[in-house]
């Protein structure tokens, strides 16, 4: 592995994409301390270090969308909104190119299409951003979050407008910025940002743990941590990991065999392959959709509850939207098992969406091959198909459990948020999914020049 990582900076055009990476990556986090004018940021500082002394749920989705900006949104950065408003944006083109003809056909045309699109996008999250930098800054006024805001009451509409299109502009440049490590770094640049934002609290949280821990089998009050927490938080982070690399990497082969042709007189074909499956092959996304369709009915019975508690003498539509707010509180048991019911349905919906089973069918038939067993055509469509349906299955209970990991860890071990939340959810996932894409692209590099890879040790 040493060896490895010194081949990585002895290759003078890696090493080279290695610290451009690095340095935009470092800008990306020079943005989080930014803070925008009219921000009260002793407030903000309150809000920032609560995860560590409250509630799991107290942040509710503002926490969880100030874990993808890397602290920026409690701090009222910039970078508040993170890159969040872009991938937004991206699979709501993704979605339409698959049901709007004209974006499909866009789509099909090679790197001209595929411009527009992205062009789109971009003009679509400049009015993701504007939307919901003006939601965010109406939630963090003065009388919300706590009883204080981190923006006063009296912020007035062109305050209002001033501080959404610096928001915007700090979610654009670091779209700009991905598109940079794209072209002149290694790895996607895009989710490169999303997981150095999330593990830039991980030093805090270990801060936290080291704090709170007494080496001791009998801790005490102050220090509840003793020797057999720590073993089994390390061991259940090891596992995890584990766990999710495994299905992350996890494949279904399916067997398929080339015709043999005859050209003058060599036979070619014959050749058996494999057609890899992914069993996770929706990745993170349907937690992402979950987490975004259970935000805006939370926010509004929130807003209901908060409206009928200061502006109406109404107790029973208070006592009614309050017990709606308890249930849709990250964390009740109401909230999980919509969560894990929508993870299924969006697994199933994405992978119906991506995975095409008749156009697969119809390339290997084209390209004269074919599933043994399986006449080519529309019995290999329908045998794909309800292979890819048996495989979606465990992938989304896989899924189910890393999403909920976090609150189960909270109410059985008492540990803050930030901390349970680097045992699962969408965090851990796309940290984990980001760190094996860029170790293979990597390893790539190292093996076009003749260097052995992370993985390969064999020399020749």
């Amino acid at each position: 592995m040493l060896e490895t990582l010194g081949n990585t900076f002895r290759v003078p055009d890696l090493r080279r994409r290695l610290l451009i990476t690095v340095l935009l990556l470092c800008v990306c986090r020079v943005g989080v301390y930014i803070p925008i004018p009219g921000a009260d940021m002793t407030v903000a500082k309150r809000h920032f270090d609560r995860p560590f002394e409250g509630d799991a749920a107290e942040g509710g989705v503002m926490a969880l969308i100030d874990m993808f900006s890397g602290g920026a949104l409690w701090q009222a950065a910039v970078f508040g909104l993170g890159i969040m408003p872009y991938i937004s944006a991206s699979i709501i083109f993704q979605l339409l190119a698959s049901v709007i003809p004209a974006l499909e056909k866009m789509q099909k045309e090679g790197e001209a299409g595929r411009r527009k699109i992205n062009q789109y996008t971009r003009y679509a999250t400049v009015v993701l951003c504007l939307v919901q930098a003006a939601i965010m800054i109406a939630s963090l006024k003065g009388g919300g979050q706590g009883g204080e805001g981190i923006f006063p009451a009296d912020f007035g509409f062109g305050s209002t407008l001033m501080a959404a299109l610096l928001m915007t502009a700090g979610t654009m440049l670091l779209m700009w910025i991905g598109e940079q490590i794209d072209e002149f770094g290694i790895g996607n640049g895009i989710s490169l940002i999303i997981m150095i934002n999330i593990i830039s609290r991980m030093p805090t949280a270990i801060r936290y743990l080291y704090d709170k821990f007494e080496f001791t089998l009998e801790p005490d009050a102050s220090r509840p941590l003793g020797i057999q927490h720590m073993a089994l938080l390390v061991a259940l982070f090891i596992f995890v990991n584990v766990a999710i690399i495994l299905i992350t990497q996890g494949q279904r082969r399916i067997p398929f065999q080339q015709a043999k042709q005859m050209r003058g007189r060599r036979v070619y074909g014959g050749v058996k392959h494999y057609l890899p499956l992914q069993v996770n092959s929706a990745g993170v996304i349907p937690i992402i959709f979950a987490q975004s369709l259970l935000m805006f009915p939370s926010i509004f019975v929130t807003a209901a509850a908060r409206k009928f508690e200061t502006d109406w003498d109404s107790p029973f539509f208070y006592r009614f939207f309050e017990m709606l707010r308890n249930g849709l509180q990250m964390g009740s048991f109401v909230y999980e098992a919509l969560y894990v019911g929508l993870i299924f349905f969006f697994c199933y919906f994405w992978t119906a969406i991506q995975f095409n089973p008749t156009d697969m069918a119809n390339n290997l038939r084209d390209h004269g091959s074919f599933i043994p067993g399986y006449r080519p055509g529309k019995r290999t469509a329908d045998y794909l198909e309800n292979v890819m349906t048996r495989i979606t299955l465990p992938g989304a209970a896989f899924l189910s459990i890393v999403a909920v990991a976090p609150s189960l860890m909270y109410r059985s071990l008492n540990l803050p948020w930030v901390i349970t939340s680097f045992y699962g959810g969408t965090g851990l996932l796309i940290v984990v999914g980001v760190a094996l894409d860029l170790v293979k692209k990597i390893e790539q590099q190292l093996l076009m020049r003749h260097y052995d890879g992370f993985t390969r040790r064999r020399r020749h």
